[in-house]
């Protein structure tokens, strides 16, 4: 796999992410050679939800509010039920996933993470995807919505679930090295 040895990505989590949609595309990332940062509410470590219970935790680089989203190239955004939930209610959060599609940058959610493409008003006329139990959500917000291990819309990545990982990250991967992408505004596309 080639390296990425110029690409700062951030993922950004809160409590309750879906522990391998944070840290395999914190590993794999890492290994392609992609410097990545964790940005969480607080600035604090986060824990994960892995199946049916607490999983481990995650350590944070820095606090959401201070993130400076022209120092990246792209934003993931893990999903689980919880963490996105938590983040679709935080105004900085949902206004750093819409400066990262304004801006220009790559955005990859997975599995329910797509809430905050929601929240934030960007997936209106986006090919996009998610898990299945949001699939009504996504549509009542004006996504193309699809069943398919990859969605990709000019730069912003959508998946389903854990099981589409590898086919996400890499994905992630491939967009970074095609750079910026410039992108009508959410309300116009």
């Amino acid at each position: 796999m080639p390296k990425l040895e110029n690409a700062k990505i951030l993922i950004m989590s809160a409590n309750g992410f879906e522990q391998s949609e944070l840290e395999y595309p914190l590993e794999h990332l890492r290994k392609a050679g992609a410097t990545v940062h964790v940005a969480t509410p607080d600035g604090n470590a986060v824990k994960g939800w892995d199946k049916d219970d607490w999983g481990g935790s995650v350590d944070a680089d820095l606090k959401i509010s201070d993130v400076k989203v022209d120092d990246y190239i792209a934003l993931v955004l893990p999903g689980g039920q919880i963490n996105p939930d938590l983040l679709r209610v935080n105004k900085d959060a949902v206004k750093l996933v819409r400066d990262f599609v304004t801006g220009d940058k790559i955005v990859a959610a997975i599995c329910h993470a797509p809430w905050l493409l929601i929240e934030a008003g960007v997936i209106k006329g986006r090919e996009a995807t998610s898990y299945h139990s949001i699939r009504t959500d996504m549509e009542n917000a004006g996504a193309k919505w699809e069943d398919s291990e990859i969605a990709i819309d000019n730069g912003i990545i959508t998946s389903r679930s854990p099981k589409d990982l590898p086919a996400f990250v890499d994905k992630i991967i491939e967009e970074v090295r095609e750079g910026e992408h410039h992108r009508t505004s959410a309300n116009a596309a």
